[in-house]
């Protein structure tokens, strides 16, 4: 006992996973920031396998994929380990941003905003790694996304051609997007490290949004079994979709090598960027457009502005907030489906219309907390 509490290193282990202070009526929504956590363990050992046999040249990148499926020992299981787990991370962080809505997590403003930060940068990781397979999707979904930073004013063409390394996107961007998809992932794993500290600074919430400190009990053994139970249904259901439905959440066109002649038919990013990708196509301004697509993320940040006098946080007081993020949910799975359909009539309207809404239920969500406890303090 007291070696677990006076070791110098022990102490610091004990103090996040044995006798960590928890409170007592947490539900399995609170269980998806392990399940990152795990995932988040499974991307950087299937990324460090993988890296060590994947070769970042335009000429070879697509071979040295097919390589790795049929030469490697088990290499078709880690990229399939790998792409799958890309999905259900951001599966996880979706459902771990909701709950955060929810239940008014953003009253801890370290915390969220370091999530937030941890989110944009798991977007661009995700999104340089689907440029390296190098096939068809990989290299236009390259080119569209890099030419948004042409519409910055004055700066904008000059940005596309530092990223490229040239005049069109080649075998220095392809390097560049390598070497930074390796590296992000260590920087995500420090910031996750970070936003554990203050989330120990500050504890956990609760599902009831008040303070719990009155009633806490001990992480362990209360929780570690509850995880290690989450995470032998989660592995169970990820080796289901890995080894039955893996390429299901790969494009077709990316078993095409890359080809600068061909531009295919129908260009969109993988799902979990689709409500993004609408946002971006919904508004005819390109500078308006690259605008929307970053306040899609960026409005995360308002829900940490001005917590420290809400006199209770999340929505289960509120039946008017539920049904604000009812429809927020709803309007999210309606923007990412219109992110996989084409760019015509009658799609475009009914995105430009749910962009609208999206950004309206955002704001009305984080404001109604700031209403509702000025309302309370002046009655």
């Amino acid at each position: 006992m007291s070696f677990r509490k006076n070791h110098p290193l022990v102490k610091i282990v004990n103090s996040t996973l044995v006798d960590l202070p928890s409170p007592a009526n947490l539900s399995v929504n609170w269980n998806y920031g392990s399940l990152l956590g795990l995932v988040l363990v499974i991307q950087l050992v299937s990324g460090i396998i993988l890296a060590t046999r994947f070769s970042g040249h335009s000429d070879i990148s697509f071979d040295s994929v097919i390589s790795i499926y049929q030469d490697s020992n088990y290499g078709w299981l880690l990229r399939l380990v790998h792409s799958t787990g890309a999905s259900f991370f951001f599966l996880f962080i979706y459902l771990h941003i909701g709950r955060g809505l929810y239940y008014g997590s953003y009253i801890y403003p370290e915390v969220w905003n370091i999530g937030v930060i941890i989110y944009l940068i798991l977007m661009g990781t995700a999104f340089l790694g689907y440029v390296l397979p190098w096939g068809q999707m990989s290299y236009w979904a390259a080119t569209v996304i890099t030419n948004l930073l042409s519409a910055i004013p004055w700066l904008g063409p000059m940005l596309v051609e530092w990223v490229w390394g040239g005049f069109a996107v080649g075998n220095p961007t392809l390097t560049r997007f390598f070497a930074l998809h390796y590296l992000l992932p260590f920087l995500v794993t420090a910031l996750v490290i970070l936003h554990i500290f203050y989330l120990h600074v500050y504890g956990s919430s609760n599902p009831l949004g008040v303070s719990s400190n009155t009633n806490k009990v001990s992480f362990h053994y209360y929780y570690s079994v509850k995880d290690l139970y989450v995470y032998f249904i989660f592995f169970f259901v990820f080796m289901i979709f890995t080894l039955k439905y893996g390429y299901s959440f790969m494009d077709a066109e990316n078993f095409i090598p890359a080809n600068p002649l061909v531009t295919p038919t129908h260009i969109q990013p993988e799902w979990y960027f689709l409500f993004a990708y609408a946002i971006l196509r919904s508004i005819p301004n390109k500078l308006g457009g690259v605008i929307g697509l970053l306040l899609a993320v960026l409005v995360l940040f308002l829900f940490s502005v001005s917590t420290s006098k809400l006199l209770f946080s999340g929505t289960i007081y509120s039946p008017i907030a539920r049904l604000l993020f009812w429809s927020l949910v709803s309007n999210f799975l309606l923007l990412t489906w219109l992110g996989s359909c084409p760019a015509d009539s009658p799609y475009t309207e009914v995105a430009l219309f749910a962009t609208v809404t999206y950004f309206t239920f955002m704001l009305f969500l984080c404001a109604l907390p700031h209403f509702s406890t000025y309302y309370y303090l002046k009655f």
